[in-house]
């Protein structure tokens, strides 16, 4: 959590409580790759801005969704290290964030649809390309490493 921004409705933080936040991220991912810290708030940030991209139309190629859906990875690493307080306060936010991945994506063919990790075993239902990529019925560029074929649920808009 962030001192300064925490989320609206949400309990003055005290100084343990912060610590105790800190520390459970510093366990897993102090920093993101451009080297600032991470904060449970920045994590909360990324993963609703994803979400909010996959549910519009996903223009990126399947190996940035991995990238991108780090922050989410991160989260469940940290959930159970971080104080009861919080988790209870943030856990109606997080279970709405994944319910609405849950809706703009499928699940992988012959995949759980839950357990450890299961967003990274999901596709979005919307994949924006370029029109000069489009291709058939099949993956568009970006996506044909998929170990199955394009299911039909999946739309590529261009």
């Amino acid at each position: 959590m962030d001192r300064a921004d925490g989320p609206k409705g949400c309990l003055a933080t005290s100084a343990e409580t912060y610590d105790a936040v800190q520390a459970a991220i510093n366990g897993v991912a102090p920093h993101w790759a451009g080297g600032q810290p991470v904060t449970l708030n920045g994590l909360f940030v990324r993963w609703r801005g994803l979400v909010h991209e996959v549910e519009e139309s996903y223009s990126w190629c399947a190996p940035e969704l991995g990238n991108d859906i780090w922050c989410r990875g991160v989260l469940a690493r940290i959930w159970p290290r971080l104080p009861a307080r919080v988790r209870e306060s943030r856990q109606p936010e997080l279970d709405a964030l994944d319910e609405r991945y849950r809706r703009a994506t499928i699940p992988w063919p012959g995949r759980a649809d839950d357990g450890d990790d299961w967003w990274s075993w999901r596709v979005p239902r919307r994949l924006e390309i370029e029109a000069s990529e489009q291709r058939g019925g099949g993956w568009p560029s970006g996506w044909e490493m998929m170990p199955f074929p394009k299911p039909d649920s999946v739309e590529v808009i261009a």
